[in-house]
């Protein structure tokens, strides 16, 4: 019976690594403050299509409206209930969005706020995504309800009440995160919310959870909480599917907690991923892609089983959480291609794909002013819809690279080399590499100063095919640059320095 027993714990645990793609689908994708209904217009006019296999979607719950500075994107983690209303939308379109993703099998994951509520400062009243009322003075949410017997005050050692030491595990878990009232996560109470609140949206069809600021909750209060969420719902998912737990924990190294700590529940978000290879493509502190030869646990990454892995993220992206200067984003397309054309190529990790919009930076001394700019908004500060030009870039001031060709069509190599080795590297001891998968796909990157024209083995069987980042397959012919394989696997491969995407991708499904 013991045996038994252990045997169910560990197959909850096990599972809830598994983000349930479907259809070959092997990465997803972060929409950023869209709303519900345009998620769900991109599930089946683009992502579907494309083979994304699932959405991470911005906190669906009630939070606190912010006007000062006007309505800043991390509103969307102060939350005051867990009513399914904010300005992505109501629970019926948060809903119908579920429904339609799945039909067409992408899976939705939500970014779960369950550390804290809003800021101890955020005031009274009823100026909340759902008018719900609230008093964050005396730590009054009558919508969940919670109450002062419901946070981590007490237990918090530091003067200010914030967490002011990350070398003390304790502050970093106990106290408030940046002023946010810090729920205490070791009382059943407060558990039974909050697995009320995610049961009710895996009831609704979403398909996992990314758990924010992970690392300022005990490991084990996040064990007692996802032990106990309900399978995935069997209208779109197997009978006994667990949900995709992956938390967020920033850990660069030197600091009290460590990501290895939070194994046992799920994924976790690996930030040393975009720190470094951030640092190797832009060619800082003297590295160069040469080195990547070795990528993933060879660099002191996490293990590949646990690992969920980007390039940037909403937050590194405005210079908040990990990697600072290093990190890659839109702003530096040119560099940015590359990047995320590495590591959708890459075996390593679950891949998430970031979809942005823009904003104009003000840097002062290094920092940008401008990083609270929430979503692009209407005059009464309502989200703008997600607008689809005819070469199908998004308007709006919505960034959509996921929509750039050369990522989506990294999305679709990485499905296509599924599973392959990792072979035929080669590099030129600086900043020109190229590998393969298996006899499936082959890539190759000019990140010098000087142009490339070399010949490779690619493992790719004899055959034409068509560069999937100048162009792609489209029926008989390539849109972009030809690549011919000879009988023995090899090729030829010509790419300027100056070229727009110094890299070339070819793969089993864009042969002629």
């Amino acid at each position: 019976m013991k045996l038994l027993l252990l045997l169910v714990v560990v197959g909850l645990c096990t599972a809830q690594y598994n983000p349930n793609l479907k259809s070959g689908a092997t990465s997803i994708v972060h929409l950023f403050e869209w709303r519900w209904a345009d998620i769900a217009a991109e599930c089946e006019r683009y992502l579907a299509p494309n083979g994304f296999g699932g959405v991470q979607v911005s906190p669906p719950n009630e939070n606190l409206i912010i006007t000062s500075p006007n309505r800043p994107w991390y509103e969307r983690y102060q939350p005051i209930s867990y009513k399914l209303c904010t300005r992505s939308g109501n629970e019926q379109q948060f809903r119908d969005m579920v429904t339609r993703c799945n039909n067409v099998g992408v899976n939705i994951y939500v970014d779960a706020i369950i550390n804290h509520m809003c800021g101890a400062g955020g005031g009274s009243g009823t100026s909340t995504t759902c008018g719900s009322s609230y008093n964050a003075n005396n730590k009054d949410f009558p919508a969940v309800p919670y109450s002062y017997l419901d946070f981590n005050d007490g237990k918090c050692s530091t003067a200010s009440g914030n967490i002011e030491n990350y070398g003390d595990a304790n502050q970093v878990r106990n106290c408030r995160l940046v002023g946010l009232l810090d729920l205490a996560l070791e009382k059943e109470y407060v558990r039974g919310k909050i697995v009320a609140y995610l049961n009710n949206l895996l009831s609704i069809g979403v398909a996992g959870f990314r758990l924010d600021a992970a690392k300022h909750m005990w490991p084990g209060d996040i064990l007692a909480i996802t032990s106990r969420l309900n399978n995935l719902n069997t209208q779109w998912f197997a009978s006994g599917t667990r949900p995709f737990i992956f938390q967020e924990v920033i850990d660069l190294g030197g600091e009290a907690i460590s990501s290895s700590q939070y194994f046992g529940n799920g994924r976790v978000t690996e930030f040393k991923y975009g720190a470094k290879l951030g640092n190797v493509i832009r060619k800082l502190n003297g590295e160069r892609m040469a080195y990547l030869k070795n990528w993933g646990e060879g660099w002191g990454f996490m293990s590949n089983d646990r690992a969920l892995v980007f390039v940037d993220n909403h937050d590194n992206q405005r210079g908040h959480g990990a990697g600072g200067a290093s990190i890659l984003t839109f702003f530096d397309a040119r560099l940015y291609k590359m990047g995320v054309g590495f590591m959708l190529a890459h075996p390593y990790g679950v891949t998430r794909v970031m979809s942005s919009y823009r904003w104009t930076r003000n840097f002062v001394n290094g920092q940008d002013k401008n990083d609270w700019i929430g979503p692009p908004s209407n005059s009464d500060m309502s989200t703008k819809s997600v607008t689809i030009n005819a070469d199908s870039t998004c308007g709006n001031d919505w960034v959509c690279e996921h929509r750039w060709r050369q990522i989506k069509n990294m999305v679709i190599f990485r499905n296509t080399v599924n599973g392959q080795a990792f072979t035929n590297w080669w590099d030129n001891g600086g900043n020109q590499i190229a590998f393969g998968r298996g006899n499936r796909g082959f890539i190759i990157f000019n990140n010098e100063s000087f142009n490339m024209d070399v010949t490779l083995n690619t493992g790719l069987p004899a055959g034409t095919y068509c560069d999937v980042i100048s162009g792609q397959k489209e029926g008989t012919r390539c849109t972009g640059t030809q690549i011919t394989v000879s009988s023995t696997g090899s090729a030829r491969f010509i790419i300027s320095s100056s070229a727009a995407d110094p890299f070339i991708a070819i793969h089993a499904n864009a042969k002629l």
